[in-house]
């Protein structure tokens, strides 16, 4: 019989459990991430060294914000830090923001824990953040953060050509989006029932 999330879970899906990032997180794999050339392949992270202090100090800053929802990917029969996922530069007026992932640990890869947080978040985001419209763009080089925007039902919507510079040469940028009226999509899990 599968486990069940923590007391702290603050979105629940099927293996997935999401919750408030904490300070201990920093102690963890967490800020290696970033420094691992390979988990930051396809994003515009692995610039300069990413420290515990960065870490414990993005968490803070990130803890109250009202413009940006940051969230730990945990395992609900696992590890309890495999990711994050976030809704940032939300948008009252607009009532848009921007879908962000990072996938840390590799045993998480592959498994659908990104289509899976990925879908608690949105769904969240149109439903109690009142949002219109979420967008998220990524290198043309970065198939998988490519398949998971369609699979969460966005939409190509453009592309900023050269706006990138990643292993020495510069790459577009494919930008996505899904609106609220559109993402009512089989691909997307149902959360479980807390």
């Amino acid at each position: 019989m599968p486990g069940r999330p923590p007391r702290d879970a603050f979105l629940i899906g099927q293996r997935i459990y999401l919750r408030a990032l904490r300070d201990e997180d920093a102690d963890g794999p967490y800020a290696g991430w970033f420094n691992d050339e390979e988990v930051c392949r396809g994003n515009s992270h692995h610039v300069h060294p990413y420290t515990r202090e960065a870490a414990v100090a993005y968490i803070r800053e990130t803890r109250n914000r009202k413009d940006c929802l940051v969230l730990a990917i945990a395992l609900i029969d696992g590890a309890p830090h495999v990711g994050n996922v976030a809704l940032q530069h939300i948008d009252p007026i607009a009532r848009s923001a921007e879908f962000a992932i990072v996938i840390g640990e590799r045993e998480a890869w592959g498994k659908g824990v990104g289509k899976e947080a990925g879908g608690l978040i949105i769904r969240h985001g149109f439903s109690a953040l009142n949002l219109n419209r979420i967008h998220c763009g990524t290198l043309e080089t970065n198939e998988a953060m490519r398949r998971l925007a369609l699979d969460l039902g966005m939409h190509e919507e453009g592309r900023r050509r050269e706006a990138a510079f990643k292993d020495g040469r510069f790459v577009d940028c494919v930008e996505f989006g899904v609106l609220r009226a559109e993402f009512s999509t089989p691909t997307t899990p149902e959360p479980a029932q807390s």
